[in-house]
């Protein structure tokens, strides 16, 4: 069986996340405080005491989703898990899966996420942007919908997430005129998300110019296992390549849905979510719904015994 780990990134974020795995497994402490001499600030208790309104900050949830994805990783190899035949990640999530790979050493990525949180805030004061999701409607609808609500200002598709999600991002006015026009269509829901940046999305070209040159000067290694970005549904083995991927990243939509896909149809029956939460896991079930294709989360110590154990079960 094939296997993918797949890191989370923004929107899977919770005060108190990690706290039952950093019970069971010094390493979490460990790796956030390695965070937090990065940072500069004491990163682990921002996410086990919040407020929530710190914790969901882009220049806060960034490093606390890096950090909480490369604990859980470390987590799982410290419990005796095999590496996994390939990683991705949503967003955020591809730096986890890059640290995973050996691409980034963890301090490197905390410094590189650190950075491009702030560029990104920076580009989009807090109040000028907006994030939403949008269920239960058609990828052309929505989109039509953007075109209607613009009005001169940004409003896209930004997160093709499964069939019937999708996320869209801009300037806040047009997203909320986008958010009506896909009710009128017959969205289901229609929400603001709690991020601080419309991520994503072309307001985002300016941070994304600034962060290419401070990827210059990032030290990055060959991947030691398979990279698939959903930038492109594709795999990237290249270093040079990689760096040039994260540049483009930032201002061009996540296509998660294509992504699982291509993986699938690549032989990877097994997903494994590494991180805080179930969003990603429950998005796979929704892209492939096929029984021997698996849809799992390492998120607590349970669910990393019970994923240990299957393993351990299929190999025997």
């Amino acid at each position: 069986m094939s296997r993918v780990f797949v890191f989370p990134g923004q929107g899977s974020q919770s005060v108190g996340m990690m706290a039952g795995l950093a019970a069971s497994d010094p390493v979490v402490q460990q790796t956030f405080d390695e965070a937090s001499q990065v940072l500069g600030y004491d990163l682990w208790k921002l996410v086990i005491d919040g407020p929530a309104e710190s914790l969901n900050e882009t220049t806060r949830t960034q490093p606390s989703m890096l950090a909480a994805g490369v604990a859980t990783w470390r987590c799982w190899r410290n419990a005796g898990g095999a590496m996994p035949d390939a990683v991705c990640g949503h967003s955020l999530g591809e730096f986890s899966a890059l640290t995973a790979a050996g691409v980034l050493e963890f301090a490197e990525a905390m410094r590189l996420v650190q950075q491009r949180s702030q560029l990104m805030q920076d580009a989009v004061p807090i109040g000028v942007g907006a994030i939403a999701a949008v269920l239960g409607l058609e990828d052309d609808a929505i989109a039509a919908a953007c075109a209607e609500a613009a009005n001169g200002e940004v409003v896209e598709p930004v997160n093709f997430n499964a069939p019937g999600q999708v996320v869209i991002a801009g300037h806040a006015s047009a997203v909320n005129r986008a958010l009506e026009a896909c009710k009128a269509r017959g969205a289901k829901r229609a929400v603001l998300l709690p991020m601080s940046v419309p991520a994503h999305s072309s307001l985002m070209q300016p941070a994304a110019e600034r962060f290419a040159a401070l990827l210059q000067d990032a030290k990055l290694a060959e991947p030691t296992m398979a990279f698939w970005s959903p930038v492109d549904g594709k795999a990237h083995g290249d270093a040079a390549d990689i760096r040039r991927l994260l540049q483009r990243q930032l201002a061009s939509p996540v296509r998660w849905a294509d992504l699982v896909r291509h993986l699938t149809a690549a032989g990877f029956t097994q997903l494994v979510e590494c991180g805080p939460g179930k969003v990603l896991t429950s998005l796979n079930r929704r892209i492939d719904k096929r029984p021997d294709v698996q849809c799992l989360a390492l998120q607590d110590v349970e669910s990393l015994q019970a994923v240990l154990a299957q393993t351990a079960a299929e190999n025997n």
